[in-house]
C-alpha cells in the first residue's frame, strides 16, 4: 500500500475554488424549512397520476418535450418554436450564457441577486459584472447600463429579486432596454412572476417583451408556483433564432417524461393554482406586516419569500443561528436572511422568533 498521493487531473484553478451549491438542508419533523423557496402545497391535482402514467424507465424522453411546448404555447399565444423547455430554468439560464459568452466576455448582474449567476458566468469562461443593488433591495437600473461595455454579451434581471423580493417595473425594464445595444442578451428571470401583485411590474409574457425586442428571453419555472421543484422543469421564451443557441447548448434529453406529463397536467388547474398562490401570497403580506410591526426593515415582497436585511447588531449568522436553534431552517447570506413563506402554523413561530431577536 503506498502513501503517495495520486496525481489528479488539471482542473481550471477558478473551477477549483469555486465553492459547491449549498442546498437549503431538511428540518426536523417538528420543525419548517423554510431555506429553499419551496412550495408548501402538494402539486395540483391529477398531476402525480399524469406522471406515474409517463413513466417508462427503459425509453429516452422527447429531446424537445413537444407536448409541454405546444400547451405554453397556447397558454402564452406563441408559436411552439418560440418555446424552449429546460432541466429548470437554471439549466436554461447556464444554455445561454454558454451560447453567448466566453473568455474574455462580460456578464452583467445586479447583487445581491439568484446565488447561481456568478458561478454559471465562471463556468461558461466569462467575468462576472456585479451591480450593487440599491438600498431597498432594487436592481439599480441605471448603474447597469453604464456597466455595459463592447465585451458585455449577457445581461441578467432577475424580477421579483431573489433573494430581496423587490420587482423591476416595465417602465424601468423598457428604459433599461433601449440603452442596451440591441446585440446584448437580456435574460428576463421570472422564476417568481405568479407572486407578482404590484401593477407597475414588469410581465414579460404578458407584455410579450420578446416581440418588442428579440435579443430578450423570458425564463420561467414550474419549481415554485407550480410546486414541482423534484420534477426540474422550466421554459424560456423569446425570438426562435435566439432560442436555437439554448437547443444548442442545452443538456439533451435532460427534462423526463415524467416533468413533461406533471407540467402540462399542472397547466390545466389554472383556478386551483390562482387559489394556492393567493394563499401564500396572502401569509407573506401578514409575515411581512409582523416583521416590520417588530421592528425590521423588511423590502418589498413580490416572491414567496421576505429578506431580513442584516446590520452591524444583527449579523446574518446570529438570526439563521437562532431560526435553527428553534427548528426553523432558512437561508443566511452576508447580506442577510430569506425566509421562504411555508406552512401557515410557521408564520408565528417566524414572526416569534424575529421578535425575540429585535427585544
Amino acid at each position: 500500500m503506498t502513501s503517495e498521493q495520486p496525481v489528479l487531473p488539471r482542473i481550471r484553478p477558478e473551477i477549483a475554488a469555486l465553492p459547491p451549491y449549498k442546498q437549503g438542508r431538511s428540518a426536523d419533523p417538528s420543525g419548517f424549512k423554510l431555506s429553499s423557496n419551496e412550495n408548501p402545497f402538494e402539486p395540483l391535482p391529477g398531476v402525480v397520476e399524469a406522471a406515474r402514467a409517463a413513466v417508462d424507465f427503459n425509453r429516452y424522453p422527447d429531446a424537445t418535450a413537444a407536448n409541454l411546448r405546444a400547451a405554453l404555447g397556447e397558454k402564452y399565444g406563441v408559436d411552439p418554436e418560440a418555446v424552449l423547455v429546460g432541466a429548470g430554468s437554471v439549466a436554461l439560464l447556464q444554455a445561454f450564457i454558454q451560447a453567448a459568452a466566453t473568455a474574455g466576455d462580460e456578464v452583467v448582474y445586479s447583487w445581491r441577486s439568484f446565488e447561481a449567476y456568478p458561478s454559471l458566468a465562471l463556468v461558461a469562461g466569462a467575468r462576472s459584472v456585479q451591480v450593487p443593488n440599491l438600498p431597498d433591495g432594487r436592481h439599480d437600473l441605471d448603474a447597469m447600463a453604464a456597466a455595459v461595455t463592447e465585451r458585455t454579451r449577457v445581461i441578467l434581471l432577475c424580477t421579483p429579486n431573489n433573494p430581496t423580493g423587490p420587482i423591476i417595473t416595465s417602465a424601468e425594464f423598457h428604459a433599461f432596454v433601449e440603452k442596451v445595444p440591441a446585440d446584448v442578451l437580456i435574460l428576463l428571470d421570472e422564476a417568481y412572476a405568479e407572486f407578482v401583485r404590484d401593477a407597475e411590474a414588469v410581465d414579460g409574457l404578458g407584455e410579450r417583451v420578446f416581440e418588442a425586442h428579440a435579443n430578450v428571453v423570458v425564463l420561467r419555472t414550474f419549481s415554485k408556483a407550480y410546486g414541482l421543484a423534484a420534477l426540474r422543469v422550466g421554459y424560456a421564451i423569446g425570438h426562435p433564432r435566439v432560442l436555437d443557441a439554448g437547443r444548442s447548448t442545452v443538456t439533451p434529453l435532460s427534462v423526463t417524461a415524467t416533468a413533461v406529463a406533471a407540467a402540462v397536467a399542472s397547466l390545466a388547474h389554472q383556478a386551483e393554482l390562482d387559489e394556492r398562490v393567493d394563499e401564500i401570497v396572502a401569509r407573506r403580506s401578514a409575515l411581512v406586516a409582523g416583521l416590520r410591526q417588530i421592528g425590521w426593515d423588511v423590502p418589498d415582497a413580490q416572491g414567496n419569500f421576505v429578506w431580513l436585511p442584516a446590520s452591524e447588531a444583527l449579523e446574518s449568522t446570529t438570526v439563521a443561528t437562532a431560526f435553527d436553534a428553534a427548528g426553523i431552517i432558512v437561508r443566511p447570506f452576508p447580506e442577510g436572511v430569506r425566509i421562504s413563506i411555508g406552512e401557515h402554523e410557521s408564520l408565528e413561530k417566524v414572526l416569534e422568533i424575529a421578535g425575540a431577536l429585535r427585544a
